[in-house]
């Protein structure tokens, strides 16, 4: 017995010698693949694309798109051109994670040539960008600052007010952005965006025969049907079920060819509440 229980310890410890030797042996090769150049160049690759929300990248586009991509995550803008060859070329690319992070990198840049120059466009610019990277409140810290600067001519005010008023809406204070919007179509009555601005303030707050008629004024002033049909579709987006209806259902009943998209929306807005 005394033999058996021996020759039983020993099996045993051989065993546990044998799992330390295979871990050991595992966490070496761990150790080694961590320092190979090769793998780690691809496992940083990796951890960028899913850092922006990227699959799959064309071989003929990923020299450039990894290049670009490095350079947003290393805080450093873009070139124009580079911009729109993301959004075009590669527009797969081009993901909304990808997209905010860079409106953050513009917003912070035009905020800080406002501070620097006072060049109250860019105060505008810089809202835009805050307003899309989804930082509404600093888009407010900025042309609240913007707005207080004395001597302001019609247009840039009606830009600032515009824009904030946007943000107003961003936030749910529809009776700001009201006035603001209202402000600005007061400065400015041959520009569309307060026009723009108002009709879909106007909708989301139930006044749909009001709206309407604000974006046929932003459209006879110059604004593309093409964004006007966008911002119709930003502001569904953001509707309850029972708005979206309502909304479609007056707006049909205005111009069935106009806006004759509409039906497609409604039947894409159930299927999605049954899905």
């Amino acid at each position: 017995i005394r033999m058996t229980k021996a020759k039983t310890d020993k099996e045993a410890a051989e065993r546990v010698k044998q799992a330390e030797a295979m871990d050991a042996a595992i966490k070496a090769r761990f150790a080694a693949m961590e320092n190979d150049p090769v793998l780690r160049r691809k496992r940083e690759a990796r951890e960028l694309r899913d850092r922006f929300d990227i699959g799959f990248v064309d071989s003929e586009y990923y020299p450039r798109v990894m290049r670009l991509l490095k350079q947003v995550a290393a805080e450093k803008r873009l070139r124009p051109e580079d911009v729109v060859w993301l959004s075009t070329e590669a527009s797969d690319c081009w993901t909304d994670r990808l997209q905010q992070a860079w409106h953050c990198l513009e917003a912070a840049a035009l905020s800080e040539e406002w501070k620097r120059t006072g060049d109250v466009w860019a105060a505008v610019n810089a809202s835009g960008h805050w307003r899309k990277a989804d930082q509404p409140e600093t888009a407010l810290e900025v042309t609240a600052a913007a707005l207080a600067k004395t001597g302001l001519d019609s247009k840039p005010r009606s830009a600032l007010s515009t824009t904030r008023g946007g943000a107003m809406r961003d936030i749910g204070r529809l009776a700001d952005a009201k006035a603001l919007g209202l402000d600005a179509h007061t400065l400015t009555p041959a520009d569309f965006r307060p026009c723009t601005l108002l009709g879909a303030v106007s909708m989301t707050l139930g006044g749909l025969a009001g709206g309407h008629d604000w974006y046929k004024k932003a459209e006879e002033r110059g604004a593309e049907r093409r964004a006007i049909d966008q911002d119709l579709r930003s502001l569904l987006v953001r509707s309850s079920s029972e708005a979206q209806e309502r909304i479609c259902a007056f707006l049909l009943t205005q111009d069935p060819e106009r806006f004759g998209w509409l039906r497609s929306w409604g039947r894409n807005s159930r299927a999605d509440g049954r899905s």
